[in-house]
């Protein structure tokens, strides 16, 4: 009897053994970067166009931050200072401060109500050879939408560099002024709705995370 007492409790404690649950090891993501917009170094150039002609200027790269994970980007945002805004293809000075002027005015971007504009990356896929389809949220007078662009980044001795060309529809952020879709028999007074960034953001590492 004590013999068969032991051989079921073996036979229970093998069972026991036999069906506990594997534990599987979680995965690991891997080593990540955070890198700070670097302001002084970062611009932002833009180009609008009208049926007549076009004008170009800046808007400063106010903040931002980008985030690799194993070298590949992975996140980031950048703030843009539309308080100062400026026009470089008009010479002349008073010409020049009339369309800026106009430009921070309510018919545009609003500047003291909206001084600033953001875009936040929702998401970045490598398309090779350092470059990605980025895809992300902009927002420009209190009003956000989905836009998306190709981009570049580049590293040279852990300073991280990224560009890209963005094409923005203006109407989309509640700017009509003078846009065809709106006001009807303009003419050659037509502002084109499309106007196009061309951003670089120059980052530095400031921390390094290996995730868990």
């Amino acid at each position: 009897m004590k013999k068969i007492s032991q051989l079921l409790f073996g036979l229970a404690a093998l069972s026991l053994v036999s069906f506990t649950p594997t534990e599987i090891p979680s995965s690991k993501k891997g080593k990540e970067t955070a890198y700070k917009v670097d302001a002084q170094q970062s611009k932002l150039n833009w180009k609008a166009k009208k049926v007549t002609g076009e004008h170009s200027g800046t808007a400063p790269i106010r903040s931002g931050s980008l985030a690799l994970e194993n070298g590949k980007l992975k996140g980031g945002s950048f703030d843009i200072d539309l308080k100062a805004l400026t026009v470089t293809d008009i010479t002349d000075a008073d010409n020049n401060a009339k369309l800026v002027g106009h430009l921070k005015s309510d018919d545009f971007f609003s500047v003291e109500k909206h001084p600033t504009a953001s875009f936040v990356i929702s998401s970045a896929t490598p398309t090779g050879d350092g470059t990605y389809d980025v895809a992300g949220k902009l927002t420009i007078k209190g009003i956000t939408n989905d836009i998306k662009f190709p981009a570049q980044l580049k590293t040279d001795n852990g300073k991280l560099t990224a560009t890209a060309n963005v094409t923005v529809d203006r109407t989309k952020f509640d700017i009509k002024y003078r846009s065809k879709n709106f006001f009807e028999n303009i003419g050659d007074k037509a502002i084109y709705d499309d106007f196009t960034l061309d951003v670089t953001l120059v980052a530095t590492p400031t921390t390094n995370v290996a995730s868990r």
